[in-house]
């Protein structure tokens, strides 16, 4: 073992050195000779005393060591997650096509606009519309005006009507009374039923007029809708995510001319392998993150594709983002996300990021072990060889090299060099 005395940061990277010879040449790490005349060289002074015995992953205890703070390595259960590499897109998109076919005249809006229900978005050419509508118009002005006449004719048979009728009656008294001929009532009984047909012929007329006026209103009405239908608004309020027209394009309807994201919020879809869809539920929490923008959140399973891919052996989730996260305004459909799916538990070793020493690519430790005062430069004094462990013992730090793994947040998993109960120092190399 080797006690640090007094310029640490010369110690690792001298250490480092050393566990490179180690690799290549495979010449033990802390041969007494190899350290001094390695150090010496980087240093041009002898600051180290050497032990054999030491073991690979550790090196010297240093007596002068003191830490800014101590933290604790812990071992804790952890859950073990798959990554499923999804996209960010809006939960509701809507396609704006055209319902009639037209050349497009302006087009209001870009990608990126925020837009309110009934904004206007696209205006296209309405000559045809207007032409139909004019004549639509003119339909219904000849309508009225031939339920005008009727209403005239129908006058008319009515007052004939009446006036045979009257006939009829006058000539049927003069009959009964002998002062009219047979040949007289008949033809008072003649005119009484043609003025009869006539009216009826009249009523009918008018219920034709009034026909055609319901007819033609009917016909404003198409082409009003379709002289509407010229000016394409937004069905509801949200954000313009794609433009897909220009002026003078043709619009016809199935062809879509603009993609907007209504103000429904976010969610992503992701594809899980098969071996893991049954641990994956409706209704369930899932760890979602988008490492662009930094944001880790919850997100909740709101649909499960019943069907794999038959190319790739997954499954297509949709999980929906809070609307309440912070940041939110900086996201956008496309981006790239992942789910993080439960798929085991394991012990491992945790310790503070803050206290891991990169020197190169090696990772080191400074951890707190108990030291004997009766120990000098390494070697305990002969003459309390056989004697028992003194009582006055002080805590010493020992230099030790271990191996990483998985960040979570300011956490690191130790995979090796630490067993879970040590405490180790940070900072306080000058």
């Amino acid at each position: 073992m080797y006690c640090l005395k007094q310029n640490r940061i010369i110690f690792i990277v001298s250490f480092s050195i050393l566990f490179s010879i180690q690799f290549i040449s495979n010449v033990p790490i802390f041969n007494s000779n190899l350290v001094f005349e390695t150090v010496s060289i980087f240093s041009q002074a002898p600051l180290f005393a050497a032990d054999s015995t030491t073991e690979n992953n550790q090196g010297g205890i240093s007596n002068g060591y003191a830490p800014l703070e101590t933290v604790q390595a812990s071992l804790q259960i952890v859950e073990e997650t798959y990554t499923a590499v999804g996209t960010v897109k809006p939960k509701s998109e809507t396609m704006i096509e055209s319902q009639v076919n037209a050349q497009v005249q302006k087009v209001h809006v870009q990608a990126g606009d925020k837009v309110k229900k009934g904004d206007i978005l696209i205006t296209l050419d309405d000559r045809q519309a207007s032409s139909r509508r004019d004549g639509a118009n003119a339909a219904l002005n000849a309508a009225r005006a031939g339920k005008e006449q009727a209403m005239q004719g129908v006058n008319a048979a009515e007052a004939a009507h009446k006036e045979a009728k009257l006939q009829y009656d006058r000539v049927s008294g003069y009959y009964k009374s002998q002062a009219a001929t047979k040949q007289e009532l008949e033809m008072a009984e003649s005119g009484y039923i043609q003025a009869k047909a006539a009216l009826k012929r009249a009523k009918d007329a008018l219920s034709g007029a009034e026909a055609g006026i319901r007819q033609a209103m009917g016909a404003v009405s198409e082409t009003n809708v379709g002289l509407e239908f010229s000016k394409i608004t937004a069905p509801a309020t949200g954000e313009v995510i794609k433009r897909m027209v220009e002026p003078g394009d043709l619009a016809m309807p199935g062809k879509p001319l603009i993609s907007l994201r209504t103000e429904t919020g976010f969610r992503i879809e992701a594809h899980v392998r098969e071996g893991l869809i049954n641990k994956v539920k409706i209704g369930m929490k899932l760890k979602a993150e988008i490492a662009t923008l930094g944001i880790t959140c919850d997100a909740e399973v709101e649909e499960i594709i019943p069907y794999a891919d038959p190319e790739t052996r997954t499954f297509l989730i949709k999980a929906t983002l809070p609307k309440d996260i912070k940041g939110i305004a900086n996201i956008y459909p496309g981006m790239y996300a992942k789910l993080l799916i439960p798929e085991s538990t394991k012990e491992v070793v945790l310790l503070p990021l803050k206290a891991v020493i990169i020197s190169g690519q090696l990772e080191l430790v400074m951890v707190q072990i108990s030291g004997d005062k009766t120990e000098q430069n390494g070697v305990k004094n002969q003459d309390n060889a056989n004697q028992s462990e003194p009582k006055n013992r002080e805590k010493d730090w020992q230099l030790r090299y271990i191996k990483t793994g998985k960040h979570s947040g300011d956490m690191v998993e130790v995979l090796s060099g630490l067993k879970g109960d040590e405490v180790v120092g940070v900072g306080g190399f000058d």
